[in-house]
C-alpha cells in the first residue's frame, strides 16, 4: 500500500494558510460594516500642501500662483559669457590620518569637512597628521581622491 504524499510540515502550512485568509475575510467583513453603520466609504480626503506634506484640509484658493505656459522654459538654458562662476581648484584641509609605511592617508577639507583619500603617488610635499595642506581633487576609483597635495 502507499504512504500518503501529504506530510505533517504540509498540513501546518495548509492550516496555516487557511487560517489567515479567514483572518483577512473577517477583517474585510468588519470593515464593510463599519462603513454602513457610519456612512462613510474608503479613504478620506488628503490634500498635499506646498511643503509637500500630507493634510487633511484644502489648500487655500488665494494662495494659488497662476503660470504662464509660455514662460515656462523646457531643456537647460544656453550659457551666456560671466554666467560661469569661477571655481577655484586648489582645497585647503587638514590631514586626519596618514601612514608613511603604507603611503596612504586621509584629508578633511577645511570648507565642508568632506574627508579625501590621498596617495603617496599624489603628494609633492611630505606629509604627517595633523598638518595644514592644499590639495585638488581628482576622480579616482571609489571616488575623490586628494592629489597634488603640499605642506602649507
Amino acid at each position: 500500500m502507499a504512504k500518503s504524499q501529504q506530510t505533517f510540515n504540509k498540513l501546518e502550512k495548509e492550516k496555516k494558510r487557511l487560517k489567515k485568509r479567514e483572518e483577512k475575510r473577517k477583517k474585510m467583513e468588519a470593515r464593510k460594516a463599519e462603513a454602513a453603520e457610519n456612512g462613510t466609504s474608503g479613504i478620506p480626503m488628503a490634500y498635499v500642501d506646498f511643503n509637500g506634506n500630507l493634510t487633511d484640509t484644502p489648500p487655500n484658493p488665494e494662495d494659488k500662483v497662476k503660470v504662464k505656459a509660455k514662460n515656462i522654459v523646457l531643456g537647460v538654458p544656453k550659457k551666456e559669457e560671466g554666467d560661469e562662476e569661477e571655481v577655484d581648484p586648489i582645497h585647503k584641509g587638514k590631514v586626519s590620518f596618514y601612514d608613511s609605511s603604507k603611503g596612504f592617508g586621509f584629508i578633511i577639507d577645511a570648507l565642508d569637512s568632506e574627508k579625501y583619500f590621498c596617495h603617496v603617488s599624489g603628494l609633492i610635499d611630505e606629509i604627517a597628521e595633523n598638518d595644514k595642506v592644499q590639495f585638488e581633487l581628482e576622480k579616482g576609483m571609489k571616488g575623490l581622491n586628494a592629489v597634488r597635495v603640499k605642506k602649507i
